[in-house]
């Protein structure tokens, strides 16, 4: 729904004039099957309370209040794209987030053509089970994140990648969320056969199955794919300098 309510306020990713008001942002996450008219509502209220939404000054229109993000909602919105960039520049030696880190502006340019390309993309909208388990969950995204950054060797005999040991205490801590949670989470992604321990749940090594690695793979290749896609569009083919160095995403630890 960020993604959405970026797109409307910078790029009128409708097909209308930029900007946003609650009926026009409702109208478009539901006509996008992100979620219902009230979820939208909610979000919105959601995002006024917590200051990364605000209302404009001037309202013509009393049923549509106009909105905008506020500073703070425009700095981490760039630092996603910033990231994104990053990454892109790091497999092609390319400088794509030095221009973003000089131009900040140019967030309003990419962004909507970003927007509507994720929110568009059936890969994106539908990854797989178990990625959809992890992103419904609270703190499911980010868990699902380090377990993958995780990820050393991958073992082609047993089709799974063993990720070392993590106890449950160690993801309530890290993120913040109750045991109860994530036992549950994890269990039920064990039941889908996506992860599994080598001995005992939360005391032994913690594997990620080869589906698993597959959907998430897939998902950040479409991703970065698209936005790329709106960066040459947006500025056109890159001047790219060889990369000199085998890239390496993973913070496990290699073992001797």
């Amino acid at each position: 729904m960020a993604l959405a309510g970026f797109g409307l306020y910078y790029g009128g990713v409708d097909g209308e004039p930029p900007g946003i008001h609650a009926n026009r942002f409702a109208s478009y996450v539901v006509d996008h099957e992100i979620a219902s008219h009230n979820t939208a509502l909610s979000f919105l209220h959601e995002m006024l309370a917590d200051g990364f939404l605000r209302y404009l000054p001037i309202a013509p229109d009393r049923r549509a209040r106009p909105m905008e993000p506020t500073e703070e909602a425009i700095l981490y919105m760039t630092k996603w794209l910033g990231i994104h960039l990053a990454v892109l520049d790091r497999l092609d030696g390319g400088k794509r987030s030095l221009l973003l880190a000089r131009r900040p502006e140019i967030v309003a340019t990419l962004q909507p053509a970003i927007s509507a390309a994720i929110i568009n993309s059936h890969d994106l909208r539908e990854p797989g089970d178990t990625f959809d388990l992890f992103t419904s969950a609270n703190s499911g995204g980010v868990i699902m994140d380090y377990l993958i950054s995780r990820v050393g060797l991958y073992d082609s005999t047993t089709h799974r990648a063993i990720v070392g040991r993590i106890a449950f205490t160690d993801i309530c801590h890290r993120f913040l969320i109750s045991r109860t949670h994530a036992k549950r989470l994890m269990h039920k992604a064990a039941a889908m056969q996506s992860i599994g321990w080598t001995g005992s749940p939360g005391r032994s090594q913690l594997w990620l199955s080869c589906g698993f690695l597959q959907e998430y793979r897939n998902f950040q290749a479409e991703k970065f794919a698209l936005i790329e896609a709106a960066w040459k569009n947006a500025f056109g083919p890159l001047q790219i300098r060889p990369t000199k160095q085998k890239q390496s995403f993973t913070s496990a630890i290699p073992s001797r």
